[in-house]
């Protein structure tokens, strides 16, 4: 069976993923600069209201995945936090500055999420050498790794991710992310072979007040019929 997880990035996406039939959410914020990990409120709200998966993101800052030791020290602080607070899962990823995961972090965020699901985001698609980038997460027992194909949309990545795939066999599952939409997953599915599949199904919603110099009047909400629509084009 495909799976279809939804990026959420506040709380009516998450439940309109629920109600769309989604099989579980990745909870985030600043869509903008890739995601961030979402705030305490949204995430124990996320926990409470919605009955299907809920995993939230640990990103502590925009840009590059090598992370200062205060960086790290944060990241596994908000992993104590989701472990409180019921969360089903982490998303999680470090590089050394030789462009490899960073073995260490990468296992203390694993001891830390204890009986959390731990997974690892598109850090993965800047590794040097992804083929030996899925073997270490097998290793230190990620149950699955979300990823491009280290292009800049899965369409494009897609030859890799079924390499990957491949690669993975039933050790570890290779999802899919990043540009999905109804016309193109189909053709993802088709060829990467992935049973996973990581999409926002987003579209703008406007407020009544009209737009000011700095400030929008629309924010990004996940919808109802679109990810059904990309549901049914799997």
């Amino acid at each position: 069976m495909v799976k279809c997880e939804i990026c959420a990035v506040n709380i009516q996406s998450a439940l309109n993923a629920q109600l769309a039939g989604a099989h579980r959410i990745e909870l985030c914020s600043a869509l903008d600069v890739g995601g961030l990990t979402p705030s305490p409120g949204l995430i124990r709200a996320a926990v409470r209201q919605l009955h299907i998966p809920v995993n939230v993101l640990i990103r502590p800052r925009e840009g590059d995945f090598t992370y200062s030791e205060q960086e790290f020290e944060v990241m596994l602080d908000d992993i104590r936090f989701c472990r409180e607070e019921g969360v089903n899962g982490v998303v999680v990823g470090a590089l050394d500055h030789l462009m490899e995961l960073d073995a260490e972090k990468m296992l203390a965020m694993k001891v830390v999420a204890g009986d959390m699901e731990i997974v690892c985001h598109r850090a993965f698609d800047y590794t040097l050498d992804p083929e030996q980038a899925l073997e270490s997460l097998v290793k230190w027992g990620y149950k699955r790794v979300l990823s491009s194909g280290q292009k800049a949309t899965a369409l494009e990545g897609r030859f890799l991710l079924q390499k990957l795939v491949l690669q993975a066999g039933e050790r570890i599952t290779v999802m899919p992310g990043a540009g999905i939409s109804a016309g193109n997953i189909r053709t993802i599915v088709q060829t990467t072979l992935a049973t996973e599949f990581h999409f926002t199904g987003k579209k703008k919603v406007s407020a009544s007040q009209q737009d000011i110099p700095g400030l929008d009047g629309w924010h990004w909400e996940s919808d109802v019929e679109l990810i059904r629509e990309m549901m049914k084009a799997v």
